[in-house]
């Protein structure tokens, strides 16, 4: 009896991250209705659907979409933009400065685009956004078909998007109502950090994130300077606060944690946080180290971020998570740990549990949405092919990105978008680069 599928992607290899360490080799996916309805060898499963559209990467091997766990995509138009700067230096003097200046929807919107442009070329197909104007990255990441956490922020600071606390949680609020029954993208509350939210904030949105149900991403113990403030304005470590305010949940996204101690990471465990682990961005802003094995070996979930381009430069999920898995290789004097499968794990179901959508996406299983990669490895630089994953995570960039899949829907083919036309974008960002340069000419 012939089955029916909307099409078949038959690549060399899927590597489909569970079952753990396994790599199926000339094996085929169907997919109906953005959903993945069968996994087979693929003579089968083309004698099983002879008359389904088949994708066939011959070169490829085939993945979980990337999973982006913490990003600030509209600074990609910031990218370049004070480099070799401590974080402080860097944030309160270049960037806060300029944002104060020139961000706006219309800002937010083309950095977005631009971002997630680089994000979907690199095997990207869902990212955890975070920055002001929430609404207008809704609007970019819709217009691309880019599966997104969108990240309300709130600081006790005002800005052009809004003034103190309140109205940053009221205005989310009112994004997190329009999109509460959106498919690909959904509302999490976004604290900037310990420092730039008062006691109250933290309580007021505790309770709002238990009644909505919403997730909760926070910078956290990020540097030094965060510890010493804290506990020369509060008295004791931001954790330790957090604790106090209750705050410390499954709900939370914790970022960065460059700063912790055993017993931390022992009470962060228990708690139930998911941590967002920015490798590169922290050693370019010089903010130290995550304690990467030490997390894991807690039992905590530990997914991987690339931060803003502003401090990293590239949103290359490839290259980040080489970079965390050879920095904790170095920092711990034990090369068997994390693997090249933990790794792509950190980038694909790590990052769905990270975000609470481990049910739906982040490996490739029977009943699964159909987010997937494919990586063409017929380049010269890759021969010879031991173990393909082995090969992907330590010798593979976004360059080697040639398909994406997000629930079902192909954005791109060879290469070269497919759902999105990028019309006057370079001439837009040309245009912000134009007006960036005149605020630093003013700066003193």
């Amino acid at each position: 009896m012939t089955k029916i599928a909307d099409h078949l992607i038959s690549p060399k290899w899927i590597a489909p991250v569970m079952p753990k360490s396994c790599v199926l080799e000339n094996h085929s996916v169907a997919i109906l209705g953005g959903r993945i309805i069968e996994i087979q060898k693929t003579k089968d499963i083309l004698r099983n659907y002879p008359t389904t559209r088949n994708v066939s990467l011959p070169n490829h091997l085939l993945t979980p979409g990337f999973i982006n766990t913490h990003s600030h995509a509209a600074m990609t138009l910031l990218r370049g933009i004070a480099d070799d700067r401590n974080m402080m230096d860097w944030l309160s003097n270049w960037i806060w400065p300029i944002e104060s200046k020139l961000v706006d929807k219309d800002f937010v919107y083309d950095g977005t685009l631009l971002a997630g442009i680089e994000m979907i070329k690199g095997g990207t197909t869902t990212v955890a956004d975070s920055y002001f104007y929430p609404d207008a990255s809704a609007k970019a990441y819709e217009a691309l078909s880019l599966r997104a956490q969108i990240g309300i922020p709130v600081l006790k600071f005002d800005n052009s998007w809004a003034r103190g606390e309140k109205e940053h949680i009221s205005r989310g609020l009112e994004l997190h109502f329009q999109l509460r029954n959106d498919g690909l993208k959904k509302v999490a509350l976004a604290p900037h950090a310990p420092y730039s939210v008062s006691d109250e904030g933290f309580k007021s949105m505790l309770q709002i994130s238990e009644k909505h149900d919403l997730r909760v991403q926070l910078h956290l113990h990020e540097t030094n300077q965060e510890i010493s403030d804290s506990e020369l304005e509060w008295g004791t470590r931001p954790i330790a606060r957090l604790e106090k305010l209750g705050f410390l949940n499954e709900r939370l996204q914790a970022v960065h944690l460059t700063q912790l101690t055993q017993s931390e990471i022992d009470l962060l465990a228990v708690r139930g946080i998911q941590v967002s682990h920015c490798p590169e961005s922290n050693m370019k802003l010089g903010s130290g180290i995550c304690p990467l094995a030490k997390l894991r070996a807690a039992g905590i979930n530990v997914a991987i971020g690339t931060d803003g381009a502003a401090s990293n430069n590239d949103l290359d999920m490839l290259q980040e998570v080489r970079t965390a898995s050879f920095l904790s290789k170095a920092v711990t004097n034990d090369a068997t740990t994390p693997s090249a499968f933990d790794c792509l794990e950190m980038i694909t179901l790590n990052g769905a549990r990270f975000l609470g959508l481990e049910q739906n996406i982040g490996s490739i299983e029977k009943g699964k949405e159909a987010d997937l990669t494919a990586i063409d490895l017929s380049s010269i630089i890759h021969q010879p092919i031991y173990n393909p994953v082995s090969q992907l995570i330590y010798n593979c960039t976004a360059n080697d990105i040639t398909n994406v899949w997000i629930k079902g829907k192909q954005l791109l083919k060879n290469r070269q978008l497919c759902l999105f036309e990028a019309g006057d974008l370079d001439k837009n960002v040309e245009n912000w680069k134009t007006r960036i340069l005149n605020i630093i000419e003013d700066m003193p």
